[in-house]
């Protein structure tokens, strides 16, 4: 079973920066693809980007595509997602989840996740 803990998240100023961290433990990182999803005050959760389990295949959200960076470094069991130019839209609490089932499809539900982070939460504000 993998256990995911995110970190990096913040306080950042809008077309500010950040990249959050996934560190994984309990199992492989190599074995499973990840996806990003993010959840506003009062909105349901949506998926940010996924990759697959070699890292390379990426999808994005329209929302975020050109702005965020997914990526892994499965040798440090870690996944990151870098977000640039941030807007106050992108404020949320930001989880990774992984799947078994490894894909280079866009998976944007949130049920096809097996395990999930503790979230971290990403402000954007002036």
């Amino acid at each position: 079973q993998l256990h995911l803990v995110e970190s990096g998240g913040g306080l950042v100023q809008p077309g500010g920066s950040l990249r959050l961290s996934c560190a994984a433990s309990g199992d492989i990182l190599d074995y499973f693809a990840i996806g990003w999803f993010r959840q506003a005050p009062g909105k349901g959760l949506e998926w940010v980007a996924n990759i697959n389990s070699g890292g390379s295949s990426t999808n994005y959200a329209d929302s975020v595509k050109g702005r965020f960076t997914i990526s892994r470094d499965n040798a440090k069991n870690t996944l990151y997602l870098q977000m640039n130019s941030l807007k106050p839209e992108d404020t949320a609490v930001y989880y990774c989840a992984s799947r078994k089932k490894d894909t280079t499809e866009v998976i944007t539900i949130w049920l096809e996740y097996d395990e999930w982070g503790q979230g971290t939460q990403v402000t954007v504000s002036s």
